[in-house]
């Protein structure tokens, strides 16, 4: 079964060598150029790549996406319906993401920002944070990601909520599972620390909007590594400027990379990182592609496949 590499060109040679080592039997070919498409049964792809057009690909069985999100992918619409496409999941973009949530939920609970306000102005302040267990944490997405996130809360001693749209079994002890609407006022009203990680989809889009930013309590923090658009900027800069916030941590943005000139650059309450909460590590991950690629030699279903219709 021949294997398609249509990533991104910078990263091919470390795909490469982490491809046949993963699996030395693999029939990989890491050009498109370099291949009669109708012998590609399987293409591993990211946006960004070589490959603008499937229709060639007339034997295509399979696609693996390289990347934890597929917003983007399935916005493109150039992956033929009927060829099953799977997100990434593996262990090293999972432990990005848990080290940089943990990281920044940690930042905001300690107040670090308080401290260095006082420290500029020369003011000795001698009012410590709460313990972790008086501080209420909500996690906003239970897939992979936001269980691994919410149970590495847990594990410190933060009381940990964390809601889906629709109820999601073993996500693992120390988090208060929500869902649906009524779970999401509850998260809300309850989280004075918001850890954001949904997929981007029609029904995310915009979800943290004025009226929902408002239910949180005042002073809270937000952490958001999922989308940008996800979370209304508007809404966010008034809720900061009024005070109703605290502060927020920024990872993804609605335009990326963000422009020159944006108020989140020079926002005192803000801290913008560039989309590094977590990335795909080839040297992890070509494991995760070549388990994908026994399943489907041996007819079994791969893992993680996306519902077009739910758009994950």
């Amino acid at each position: 079964m021949r294997v398609l590499y249509a990533g991104d060109p910078e990263e091919k040679a470390l795909w490469a060598r982490s491809l046949r080592a993963a699996d030395p039997r693999m029939d990989l070919v890491m050009d498109p150029a370099q291949t009669d498409p109708d012998a590609v049964e399987a293409i591993l792809y990211a946006p960004g790549g070589p490959l603008r057009d499937f229709a060639p690909y007339r034997n295509l069985r399979f696609v693996q996406s390289l990347w934890a999100g597929v917003e983007r992918i399935l916005g493109e619409g150039r992956i033929p319906d009927h060829v099953p496409l799977a997100r990434m999941v593996e262990p090293g973009l999972e432990r990005g993401m848990v080290e940089y949530m943990l990281g920044h939920a940690l930042r905001a609970h300690l107040e670090t920002e308080r401290f260095r306000e006082a420290q500029a102005k020369g003011i000795w302040a001698p009012e410590a944070p709460p313990l972790a267990s008086g501080r209420p944490l909500g996690v906003l997405g239970l897939g992979e990601l936001g269980a691994a996130v919410g149970r590495a809360l847990a594990a410190v001693g933060f009381p940990v909520s964390g809601w889906s749209r629709a109820p999601k079994p073993e996500i693992g002890t120390g988090i208060r599972a929500l869902w649906g609407p009524e779970g999401l006022e509850e998260i809300l009203e309850s989280s004075e620390i918001l850890l954001i990680l949904l997929p981007l989809t029609p029904e995310t889009r915009g979800l943290l909007n004025a009226r929902t930013l408002a239910r949180l309590p005042r002073g809270a923090r937000i952490v958001n590594a999922a989308r940008g658009p996800i979370l209304d900027e508007a809404a966010l800069l008034a809720a900061l400027d009024s005070g109703a916030l605290g502060g927020a941590t920024l990872d993804v943005f609605a335009m990326e990379p963000l422009p020159s000139g944006h108020p989140f650059w020079s926002h005192p309450k803000i801290l913008v990182t560039p989309h590094v909460a977590s990335a795909t590590r080839p040297e992890t991950a070509a494991r995760v592609a070549a388990e994908q690629m026994r399943r489907l030699a041996q007819g079994e279903t791969p893992l993680h496949l996306v519902d077009r219709g739910r758009g994950y």
